[in-house]
């Protein structure tokens, strides 16, 4: 197993998104890198920091590493309080009326690294 993303250091996520061409998403769920991120808190934490699911990981630049770095720390917090993976902004929004909750734009709902994926192609570049 990867480092675990409760305690994930910066120089860990760099690793771990390296030079890949995978899917960000489906980089984050590939337990070899990171442990411990499922498929509805990678939607979550990819919705919170703004980037979208497809893009290869290792595309991202230092900003953008930085956002997803503490994206992940801040919605494995979150939503452990709030009891669950289910319980995230976007799986709640999808669920119930299909918008963004950040900005209104209809989600898109897709498979991007063999899972389905919900995302905002408002905002998650």
């Amino acid at each position: 197993l990867g480092a675990d993303a409760l305690s994930l250091t910066w120089a860990e996520l760099d690793a771990a998104l390296g030079t890949s061409t995978a899917p960000l998403k489906a980089r984050l769920l590939d337990q070899a890198h990171i442990a411990g991120i499922g498929n509805l808190l990678a939607d979550e934490i990819l919705w919170r920091a703004g980037l979208d699911p497809a893009r290869p990981a290792g595309g991202l630049s230092a900003g953008e590493r930085a956002a997803l770095h503490a994206s992940i720390a801040e919605v494995l917090a979150d939503l452990g309080a709030r009891g669950g993976s289910h319980t995230g902004d976007v799986r709640q929004a999808a669920a119930l009326d299909g918008l963004c909750p950040r900005d209104g734009t209809p989600l898109v709902r897709r498979t991007v690294g063999g899972r389905a994926t919900v995302s905002c192609p408002a905002h998650q570049h």
